[in-house]
């Protein structure tokens, strides 16, 4: 029977199956709101079949957003127009949905991807100024980032909480905080951003510090039946950065204090960053930090087939397969994985009839005789 398409618990949220949809930015929002885009490209995925679909990197407030136009919930207005979102799809879709909270730091204030993605400057039109651990660009040329202070870090902690509620509020299931792909959780983790001379920088320890204590005051903030995960990359793909052996380390921490699950992708805090792209390329990270933390732990990466993800499964690497780019290029890709898996899946019933005749037992509950 495949392990793809059995149930899985993460806390007290129980998944249908072990695909998640990755949280993917979509440059789309004004002043971090979600727009009709927004319901158009979740409520198709929401009808994907995966068992899980997070939400994509959701800024805790207007600074740390990636770009101008990245999705906040940070204020009564965007929870209004995230709220709309949320409830069109709770109408059509019974999928868990769970939200990414995020703060870019050095990374903020940059174009869309298809606009060439550079910085823009804080005195351009549409830009602001970044803050990171320490006042280190991400890019040379960039404009030098503000070191936060400790009223800053008190803010900050401050932000993800009432987003965190927000998120709960408008009943998202889970919350993933985003400590990876070189973003301000991030940049505290890894020796290459943070030059702190403070409790915050220095040592492992203390450089995970400031992450953890996000960590620990979003989930004392949210109800007891939300899991709290995080998102972490397992190596920076630089010498002398964040490693693996570092992320286990933060890993077993994070059991220890509760987390639920963790997502392991891999990059993101230096342009000097050398990655050796091949299908599955960070599935060993992630089966590592499985092995010697015994969190579950998802996979994400260059995973395309359902045979492969399959086998990451079997081969016990990873508990769930997220993906991204995938589903963007395939948003049926959980049907038809089933189908060549011999699984069933959700699906609307309007669809039902798509269903290609070999496959007669393809859709769950799906009623036959239909005309």
């Amino acid at each position: 029977m495949s392990l793809l398409f059995q149930p899985l618990k993460i806390g007290a949220l129980t998944l249908e199956n072990r695909i998640v949809i990755a949280p993917m930015c979509q440059y789309s929002a004004i002043d971090g709101n979600a727009q009709d885009w927004h319901l158009m490209h979740l409520g198709h995925l929401a009808m994907s079949g995966a068992g899980m679909m997070i939400i994509e990197a959701t800024a805790v407030c207007a600074e740390g957003r990636i770009t101008p136009g990245d999705l906040g919930l940070y204020s009564d207005e965007n929870e209004a127009a995230l709220g709309r979102v949320v409830d069109a799809i709770r109408s059509h879709s019974n999928m868990p949905l769970t939200i990414q909270i995020a703060h870019a730091g050095r990374k903020a204030s940059s174009q869309a991807p298809w606009e060439g993605g550079n910085q823009i400057l804080p005195d351009a039109p549409g830009g602001w100024k970044a803050v990171a651990p320490s006042a280190l660009p991400h890019a040379p040329g960039e404009d030098v980032p503000t070191a936060l202070d400790d009223a800053a870090l008190e803010q900050l902690k401050e932000d993800f909480v009432r987003t965190a509620k927000r998120a709960v509020h408008l009943g998202f299931q889970g919350i993933e905080i985003h400590m990876a792909h070189g973003y301000l959780l991030h940049q505290f983790l890894s020796p290459l951003s943070n030059k702190r001379t403070d409790a915050y920088g220095g040592n492992l320890e203390a450089r995970m510090r400031f992450p953890l204590d996000i960590f620990d005051a979003v989930k004392a903030a949210v109800p007891e039946d939300i899991p709290v995960w995080v998102r972490v990359s397992a190596t920076d793909w630089v010498p002398g950065g964040w490693d693996l052996e570092s992320t286990l380390a933060l890993s077993q921490v994070l059991k220890d204090r509760g987390c639920a699950a963790i997502h392991v992708s891999t990059g993101g805090v230096s342009p000097l960053q050398k990655i050796p792209l091949s299908p599955g390329y960070q599935v060993p990270f992630a089966a590592r930090v499985k092995a010697e933390s015994g969190l579950p732990t998802m996979a994400v990466g260059l995973i395309t087939d359902p045979a492969q993800a399959e086998r990451i499964l079997q081969d016990g690497d990873a508990d769930m397969i997220a993906l991204a780019r995938s589903m963007l290029y395939n948003p049926r890709w959980p049907w038809h994985a089933a189908a060549a898996l011999g699984a069933q899946v959700e699906a609307p019933k309007q669809y039902w009839r798509s269903q290609p005749r070999e496959f007669s037992a393809l859709f769950k509950d799906m009623r036959v005789g239909q005309r």
